[in-house]
């Protein structure tokens, strides 16, 4: 009897929606439980579904970039108690300002159109690493999911803040490299770049990856494309420098502002600016009125247990990727490119100095996960459990409003 062809076999379109909508849902429900875990126990209403739960002075910010666009002043002139420093909202990139203006084209206020841009960009930030993760449930890539719902310093994603985005963009330049298009790679640089400073580092991994991608093309035209689209996205940080010269007619109004209200422009020393972000006083600043739940009373220095997590997943990633790299000699593109990145974004905002934003700055190590795919599923499963604990400490410190 005649045999009938093998036909291909179709991947259910489940498989590729269903798991990372469920992350993003999880996510979501989690943030919701640690966001009424730390209500006062007065009738307050949970701040999870209230805009300006999600909104913190740097939101105010990226808000007013919305609106009206850059400006720079002397403190004194518009409030004569202030100290003698340069004011405005020059220090904040204008990525994700730009895309909620065009958000709130659509009718909907700057607030709502902030919220809805973070939580699709959160919603792309699992689509796109489910993608690169091979979009097959198993235990490894099941646990790497469930760790990114609760990942470190994630309450951010669901913030008034570019940090779902640019980390979007982040993944989006990893699939580009993945895939061998310079074009996807320069594009999610040049947003991640648009974004926030600390993007940058992105210009740096594309710069390096001629060693590990493009492996299709010879050395001249791996050195253009990875060039091109290193290129391409430094001109993210170009556009918000120009941007800014149109608000205030200066091209320094970044660093002026950086340096007169935060002091903050040179290069630190990386581990005295550790153990300063380790003791700054967050709850001595922003103390919580009243009498606060048991998670926010036992929350007011998660800054510190962060911190610590923060270094073990960066050794937990380098690890990986040693061992990886000693049993197969290689890594895959996107596990080299997630390697530089992670370890990268850990260190340049000790590098900046940046005492009071680096635990939402590394965030953005989310795209570590792709390397957390594969690690031992005891370890996956540790650092789950790790994570969710501190996620919810973390989360007991913003909604009540100890951290900006």
């Amino acid at each position: 009897m005649p045999v009938e062809p093998a036909r291909p076999v179709r991947r259910d379109w489940r498989n590729g929606v269903l798991p990372p909508v469920g992350a993003w849902l999880v996510a979501n429900l989690v943030t919701w439980w640690v966001a009424k875990a730390s209500v006062n126990g007065d009738g307050s209403k949970v701040a999870y579904w209230s805009m300006d739960g999600r909104k913190r002075w740097d939101s105010e910010q990226y808000l007013s970039i919305a609106k009206t666009g850059y400006e720079m002043y002397w403190c004194r002139d518009r409030y004569p108690d202030f100290r003698d420093v340069m004011c405005g909202n020059t220090a904040w990139f204008p990525g994700y300002p730009m895309l909620v203006r065009a958000a709130s084209a659509t009718g909907i206020s700057y607030e709502m159109a902030a919220v809805v841009l973070a939580e699709l960009s959160l919603l792309g930030m699992f689509a796109v690493l489910w993608w690169l993760m091979g979009a097959r449930l198993t235990w490894a890539t099941g646990l790497t999911l469930a760790v990114g719902a609760v990942f470190p310093g994630g309450i951010y994603f669901h913030a008034m803040f570019p940090i779902a985005t640019g980390t979007l963009a982040l993944l989006v330049c990893i699939a580009g490299v993945k895939r061998g298009s310079w074009v996807m790679a320069a594009a999610g640089g040049f947003v991640v770049c648009a974004c926030h400073l600390v993007g940058a580092v992105v210009v740096g991994m594309l710069l390096l990856s001629p060693f590990f991608a493009w492996q299709r093309d010879r050395w001249p035209m791996r050195c253009a494309k990875a060039g091109s689209s290193a290129a391409v996205a430094g001109c993210g940080v170009l556009w918000a420098k120009w941007l800014m010269w149109q608000g205030t007619g200066r091209w320094d109004a970044y660093e002026v502002i950086q340096k007169s209200s935060y002091h903050q422009g040179d290069l630190r020393e990386p581990f005295s600016e550790m153990r300063n972000a380790y003791n700054f006083p967050f709850s001595y600043w922003y103390k919580p009125e009243g009498h606060p739940p048991w998670l926010v009373e036992h929350a007011l220095a998660a800054h510190r247990t962060q911190l610590w997590l923060n270094i073990a997943f960066v050794l937990l990633v380098l690890v990986t990727a040693a061992v990886l790299f000693l049993r197969n000699h290689r890594l895959d593109v996107e596990e080299w490119a997630a390697l530089i990145l992670t370890v990268a974004i850990f260190l340049l905002p000790f590098f900046a100095g940046a005492q009071m934003s680096w635990y939402r700055n590394h965030a953005q190590m989310f795209v570590g996960l792709i390397l957390v795919r594969r690690m031992p599923r005891w370890v996956q499963a540790t650092l789950l459990v790790f994570c969710s604990i501190q996620y919810a400490l973390l989360g007991g410190m913003f909604f009540p409003g100890v951290l900006v």
